[in-house]
């Protein structure tokens, strides 16, 4: 359930008072990969909740200081420092209308402060996937029960739609420049295309599809230049994305 709203620098939305009754119990379900060598990106950690009477997952990155995020997320999207990203699991047929502010309770709940991003899906967060390579790595997790292409017909688009949503979340060690950091949006997206048609589907993906790109804040030097599909970064994130798109989109050919 992508889509960016406008970012905010200051943290997460206030939780409106007919939302602050809300139930949410988190638990740790798998423990966070460490930071490595110097410069090592941080690991998403798995959190099972329970929430008015659904049992569910969510992705957490405590990304810490000196961190920003390009993303398209609904929560947070755009450019600009962000303490975590959150990747969380939604009933089907998800009734509310506040989508952003939903996130920040979860994110209250879970005891993360300050600016950050987040996406939500209908997925099964907890069969999420992973690709590794060069320092990148991407988390995706994948919904393609409403699968189709980017250009689509109009009464296409205007139709109703059903939860989805294939989330790619990618961490890095190097610094981008803003031109670098939305080209590695783009080089994802052209990734995951890819992976889905090597997957044996006939789509570019669903309407609801995000990705966030969480990379140290560039120094004096601006940061790497580029991330297209041909430089050193953005092909490391291509082969990356590759790997965790087509790992969760193959259980999907086959349920077709």
């Amino acid at each position: 359930m992508g889509g960016a709203r406008q970012p905010r620098e200051d943290g997460p939305p206030p939780v409106p008072p007919s939302h602050q009754g809300c139930a949410i119990r988190s638990v740790r379900v798998q423990l966070p990969a460490q930071r490595g060598e110097p410069g090592g990106e941080p690991r998403g950690e798995l959190r099972d909740r329970h929430e008015d009477g659904h049992h569910l997952h969510h992705l957490v990155w405590r990304l810490g200081p000196g961190v920003r995020v390009c993303s398209s997320a609904v929560l947070g999207g755009g450019i600009g420092p962000r303490a975590w990203i959150l990747n969380a699991q939604v009933p089907g047929g998800y009734p509310r209308l506040d989508p952003d502010r939903h996130l920040a309770e979860i994110a209250a709940a879970e005891g993360l402060t300050g600016p950050g991003a987040g996406l939500m899906t209908a997925a099964d967060v907890a069969a999420y996937t992973t690709g590794h390579d060069g320092g990148a790595t991407a988390t995706v997790t994948t919904g393609l029960g409403v699968r189709g292409w980017a250009a689509a017909p109009d009464a296409e688009v205007r139709a109703p739609h059903r939860p989805g949503t294939v989330n790619i979340v990618l961490t890095l060690p190097a610094a981008l420049s803003d031109a670098a950091l939305v080209n590695a949006v783009a080089t994802a997206t052209e990734a995951k295309v890819q992976a889905l048609l090597d997957a044996g589907l006939d789509c570019s993906g669903t309407p609801t599809d995000a990705v966030c790109v969480a990379a140290p804040e560039p120094g004096p030097d601006g940061g790497e230049p580029f991330a297209g599909p041909r430089s050193t970064w953005g092909a490391r994130i291509a082969r990356a994305v590759h790997t965790a798109v087509l790992a969760g989109a193959r259980p999907a050919r086959d349920l077709s």
